[in-house]
């Protein structure tokens, strides 16, 4: 066993995603020098021993529960390995970003943010989820003490520097998906996870709508950018990309090897007991609400317009202005590496095209906008059969299809 090439994380600022957002105490910068100082002097070790030394050692999986940050809505899934004899306890986490990378905020729209390998003193880990008041449990693995050894070989070669960097992806390659390849790849025989037929099979909208109910915005801003192959159903592998449901399935998963079956969890335990979380509060509106108070806003507006047979052009130019921008967002996503955000049909009516109409409308210009509007609103209602929408989108599009009425039957109106 190579020792010497895993090694205490640098303190940097990054921002951890699902994790540890930053190393802000002067404690736990010493606390990494210590556990450095002692990691570097087992180094003489050579792997026959370390092999030797395995029946000591566990290898558990982590599985803290969300906690109110938005980048933690769905919880986090590491990897320790303990050691009872040398006393090393440390966290292997594949949930490392950093907001310092250039244009990180584009490279994530498009599906090209770089996650990476971390490794953080078990102890910091703990303590960090403890502030939090997230719960974190962990499942001790059965396994021998060969496949304990081949676990932390194939975590000490993905942190090498030329390894330790990966193309995140949320639903197919993520910190718990990693988390899950690498035990299967290292354990003798197969994991077979019993299959719930109980109940339709979710899909991927479905499963995070459960871990954003409490936070409709963050719901709504996923739905405006998740496409229609987010509606697919999930298979119980695929549902594994929550930290909460592999966590269940490692429970009752079974190894097959020779003709017998043996547990994949030998003991599991409450590392970090939930405390008390701070929940802020965000808007006071919802979602729904919002898009009501538009239509409602939009009908009444129609209504002054036809009585006083005059058109309220910068009531319109502020609508298009909003769609447009939205629609440079939504747009984006389409030629994004992310597979779920490449099929949105509420690019139909949020995109960029009404941007390049406000000009006109101003100008009080003849114009074939609200042709055009109207079409791509009727087809956006056709769409609804085949995606789900974002919350209020539906009441949105009627909001518009109110404009169109009033500019397409009312053309005598003054302007």
């Amino acid at each position: 066993m190579k020792k010497n090439e895993i090694i205490a994380p640098k303190v940097e600022k990054r921002e951890y995603f699902c994790i540890v957002k930053r190393l802000k105490d002067i404690s736990d910068i010493i606390i990494i020098g210590i556990f450095a100082l002692i990691f570097n002097a087992a180094t003489p070790v050579s792997a026959q021993n370390a092999t030797t030394q395995t029946d000591s050692i566990e290898v558990s999986l982590l599985t803290c529960s969300p906690h109110d940050e938005v980048y933690s809505l769905y919880g986090h899934t590491a990897i320790r390995y303990r050691n009872l004899k040398t006393g090393e306890d440390w966290a292997f986490n594949y949930g490392i970003f950093s907001f310092k990378k250039p244009f990180f905020a584009l490279r994530f729209a498009l599906g090209q943010t770089d996650y990476e390998l971390g490794v953080v003193p078990f102890e910091i880990f703990r303590r960090e989820y403890k502030k939090y008041g997230s719960q974190v449990v962990e499942q001790v693995l059965n396994i021998s003490d060969s496949e304990k050894q081949r676990i932390y070989d194939a975590l000490d070669e993905n942190y090498k520097p030329q390894n330790r960097v990966y193309r995140y992806n949320f639903f197919y390659d993520n910190c718990t998906t990693r988390a899950r390849d690498i035990i299967e790849k290292c354990i003798d025989g197969k994991i077979e996870y019993p299959s719930d037929n109980d109940g339709e099979a979710p899909t991927y909208r479905e499963i995070i709508h459960e871990h954003t109910r409490n936070h409709p915005w963050a719901a709504v801003g996923n739905d405006l950018c998740l496409g229609f192959k987010a509606d697919a159903k999930t298979n119980a592998r695929e549902q594994q990309f929550i930290p909460s449901q592999l966590m269940y399935d490692f429970d009752r998963a079974q190894i097959y090897k020779n003709g017998e079956y043996k547990p994949l969890v030998k003991t599991r335990s409450i590392v970090v007991a939930p405390g008390v979380q701070i929940i802020e509060k965000g808007f006071p509106l919802s979602p729904i609400v919002c898009a009501i108070i538009l239509f409602i806003a939009s009908v009444f507006i129609a209504l002054i317009e036809y009585k006083r047979r005059r058109i309220y052009i910068m009531w319109d130019a502020a609508l298009m202005l909003t769609l447009g921008i939205a629609g440079i967002i939504t747009t984006t996503l389409l030629f994004s590496e992310h597979p779920t955000t490449s099929t949105n049909l509420q690019v139909l009516l949020l995109n960029p095209i009404h941007l390049f109409f406000i000009p006109k409308v101003l100008r009080k210009r003849s114009t074939i906008y609200w042709n055009y509007l109207t079409y791509t609103t009727i087809l956006f209602f056709i769409g609804s059969f085949f995606q789900d929408y974002a919350e209020g989108m539906t009441i949105v599009a009627l909001s518009l299809l109110t404009r169109c009425w009033i500019h397409i039957k009312s053309k005598s109106l003054k302007r």
